[in-house]
C-alpha cells in the first residue's frame, strides 16, 4: 500500500506516481513475481470456496488492476471495491478492466477510505511488505473488521528468514528468476539489494503471526515462489 515509495507492489524498482514508469507495469510484474497469473487465479478459487455467486470483494492494493481484472472475469456475478494510494495506478485499473469497470468501485487512500463492508472476502497481493509490522497488523485488522465472519482473505508478499544468508539467497533467487525472464540481469540484481534493504520483509512465521493477532483463523499457505508467500486465512 506503500504507493510513494520507490517500488512496484511487484518489487519493480520505480515509482507508483511516474507515468514512464507504469508503460509495461503488467509484464514488468509478471517478470519478476514467479507464476504471479496463476497465484491471480489460484487466489480468486480460494475466495469462491466462501463467496456466493453476488458477493462482495475487496481488493487491497488494488492499483494496476491485475487481480481485478482476473477476479472480475472469473466470478461475473461478484462486485469489487479496491482501494489504492496511487491515483496513477488506479488509473490504469480503469484502463485495464474496461467494461468491467461497471462491478467495480476504486478508491483513492490507505484502507481506511475502503468501506465498511461486510466482505464475503478481500484479497492484498503483494502489497504488505511495504509496510513496517505495526502498519502490516493495523491492515490486516481492519480488513478482518471488514469481513462477514467466515469470510476469506488471500494474501501473498515477499516473506523471508530474517536469518541473513537465508535472507540473501532468497532474494538472489529472485533476481535470477527476472534475470532468466527478459529483466536485464545488472538491474536485476540492484533491485533485489534495493529490497532487502528498503522493504520491512518480514519472516512466514512472523506473517501468521500477524494474521492470528488481528482474528484471523485456519492459517494455510496455498502458494511459494522462491522469496515470496501466500496465504489463505478465515475471518
Amino acid at each position: 500500500m506503500r504507493a510513494h515509495r520507490t517500488f512496484h507492489n511487484e518489487g519493480q524498482m520505480s515509482s507508483f506516481s511516474d507515468p514512464q514508469a507504469l508503460v509495461g507495469y503488467a509484464d514488468n510484474a509478471t517478470r519478476r513475481v514467479p507464476g504471479l497469473n496463476d497465484m491471480h487465479r489460484m487466489a480468486a478459487l480460494l475466495m469462491a470456496e466462501r463467496t456466493p455467486p453476488h458477493g462482495r470483494v475487496l481488493v487491497v492494493g488494488a492499483g494496476g488492476g491485475m487481480e481485478l481484472t482476473l477476479f472480475a472475469q472469473s466470478c461475473p456475478g461478484w462486485q469489487f471495491d479496491g482501494v489504492d494510494p496511487s491515483a496513477e495506478m488506479l488509473h490504469l485499473a480503469k484502463i485495464r478492466l474496461g467494461p468491467l469497470a461497471s462491478r467495480v468501485q476504486l478508491h483513492q487512500g490507505y484502507i481506511d477510505a475502503a468501506p465498511q463492508g461486510p466482505f464475503d472476502a478481500a484479497s492484498c497481493l503483494l502489497t504488505l511488505h511495504f509496510t513496517t509490522e505495526a502498519e502490516r497488523y493495523k491492515i490486516l485488522r481492519d480488513i478482518h473488521a471488514r469481513l462477514k465472519p467466515g469470510g476469506v482473505l488471500v494474501a501473498a508478499h515477499y516473506s523471508i528468514s530474517q536469518e541473513p544468508a537465508e535472507r540473501a539467497l532468497g532474494l538472489s533467487r529472485c533476481a535470477a528468476f527476472a534475470a532468466s525472464s527478459g529483466v536485464d540481469p545488472e538491474q536485476a540484481k540492484a533491485s533485489a539489494v534495493a529490497i532487502g534493504q528498503q522493504l520491512p520483509i518480514l519472516a512466514p512465521d512472523q506473517d501468521e503471526a500477524l494474521m492470528r493477532k488481528a482474528g484471523f483463523s485456519d492459517i494455510d499457505t496455498f502458494y511459494m515462489g522462491l522469496a515470496f508467500r501466500g496465504w489463505v486465512a478465515y475471518a
